[in-house]
């Protein structure tokens, strides 16, 4: 990787200790790893690569999405999905989903990649947790490496199907004997846990509602001796919490907690119908919480309570959740849509409260939020010792005119285009608005294809 130098920002936002914003800022990398980050006067002035930024961008840490289904970038837009609360949406594409290949996977994934590098990702989780016609976690890993992500993978699974008293067809679902074997074996062969790592593996069986309790309580079990991280969704909507209480006899954080669900490393998306009790215990055993505000506005799930979650002291990290949930894998909108959100569910006797979360509160949930959600000190703010994973926005163009009063602000205020600059360990991965570790427009024409073909054939089955 070399040295890097990247220099004259407009504003250096570093998201670090002391929250500096730096008018004029940049920072020096090398293979990878920030050495000094400051004003531009203060650094090296030669390196293998430099990046003038002419006075004109916004440079900042690299954003963190803690949620998402990036095979559904295939299913966007479904019309008998438009209109559905989370268990019809999820009755509707299920069929769809069990048309998935490993081709599929892959594409899919570099598709849903590009779009969040775009927006200004860095590193993304993914909850990949169904597994059709010879479909592997293995094919998303392949995409990662294709497109330069920072990524971690999520081995998700269904193991209970309608006949058993779950929500997806049997045909969907996996013995949970193997899908133990085969947890442990993405681990063992895949995961890193060194620091600055770029690849690492958390297990994740899918919800309440598609799982047994013994795979919650064996998976707990296994992470915990292989030293890993463990997500799933919990108490996203209301028919979720009433499931949980008919078929267990507890809220959802209740039988989170009596499965050994809670700790460090472990976060839950959504979390809309978390109860007080909940929030205590996520608190208290640093438990995070994966925030999707456009995927749970898509679908009705309600409004996520991320001021009581930050109040409370909770690690609260931003997800775009699936692309046929949201419809869109925009991470810099999703920090934008956190903050508005937020300010509509919090009730003053004069109606919402604007003060509710701020702009600079939002970027950090999507930043420094997010890496503690992976349970990562290596990403989510720009310091020396840390990771060069490095976002620059231009702020001299449309979208942002006559916003250049506060332009760290502005990315949030204002719809973000694309990013102008992705740095990812050190490698540029986005130059000047262009991908430049995959050809995009061949990658979407494949994507197409497919997405086609998985209709077709689900009608046909």
């Amino acid at each position: 990787m070399g040295s890097l130098l990247i220099k004259n920002a407009l504003l250096l936002a570093t998201f670090d200790a002391a929250r500096r914003e730096i008018p004029g800022g940049g920072l020096f990398s090398v293979d990878g790893i920030i050495t000094r980050a400051g004003e531009t006067h203060e650094l090296p002035t030669a390196a293998d690569e430099v990046i003038d930024l002419k006075h004109r961008h916004v440079l900042m840490p690299g954003l963190v999405n803690t949620h998402h289904h990036m095979v559904q970038s295939l299913t966007r837009a479904i019309p008998a999905a438009q209109n559905a609360e989370l268990f019809d949406w999820l009755r509707a594409l299920y069929p769809l989903w069990a048309q998935l290949t490993p081709r599929a996977v892959t594409v899919s994934n570099v598709i849903s990649m590009a779009e969040l590098i775009l927006s200004g990702c860095t590193t993304s989780s993914d909850h990949l947790y169904i597994y059709p016609n010879g479909c592997k976690l293995d094919h998303s890993i392949e995409a990662a490496a294709e497109i330069g992500m920072r990524f971690h993978a999520t081995r998700g699974a269904m193991s209970v199907g309608e006949s058993k008293g779950g929500l997806p067809p049997d045909r969907v679902v996996e013995d949970e004997a193997f899908i133990l074997r085969d947890m442990q074996r993405v681990v063992e062969q895949y995961h890193d846990s060194a620091r600055g790592a770029m690849l690492r593996i958390a297990l994740a069986p899918c919800s309440p509602f598609t799982v047994s309790e013994d795979l919650m309580r064996e998976t707990a079990r296994m992470a915990s001796t292989l030293k890993v991280g463990m997500h799933t969704h919990l108490a996203e909507t209301d028919n979720d919490v009433a499931y949980s209480i008919e078929k267990f006899g507890k809220t959802p954080a209740q039988y989170a907690e009596s499965l050994g669900w809670v700790g460090p490393g472990v976060w839950h998306a959504h979390c809309v119908c978390l109860d007080a009790h909940g929030t205590s215990l996520f608190a208290r055993t640093g438990t995070g919480i994966a925030h999707c505000p456009s995927s749970n506005m898509r679908l009705a799930s309600g409004i996520a309570p991320v001021k009581k979650w930050l109040e409370a002291g909770i690690n609260v990290g931003l997800g775009v959740d699936g692309s046929a949930s949201n419809d869109a894998g925009h991470m810099m909108n999703e920090a934008r849509q956190a903050m508005l959100l937020a300010r509509t569910k919090a009730i003053t006797a004069n109606g919402g409260d604007p003060a509710a979360l701020n702009a600079r509160q939002a970027l950090e949930i999507a930043t420094r939020g997010g890496a503690a959600v992976l349970n990562r000190d290596d990403i989510g703010h720009l310091a020396p010792g840390m990771r060069a994973d490095v976002i620059a926005f231009d702020m001299h163009t449309h979208a942002f005119a006559g916003a250049l009063h506060d332009p760290l602000a502005a990315l949030v205020f204002c719809l973000a285009p694309q990013v102008a600059w992705s740095i990812i360990n050190g490698r540029v991965v986005v130059r000047e608005g262009q991908l430049a570790t995959v050809d995009l427009p061949v990658w979407v024409e494949e994507h197409n294809r497919i997405a086609r073909d998985l209709v077709d054939r689900a009608r046909a089955s």
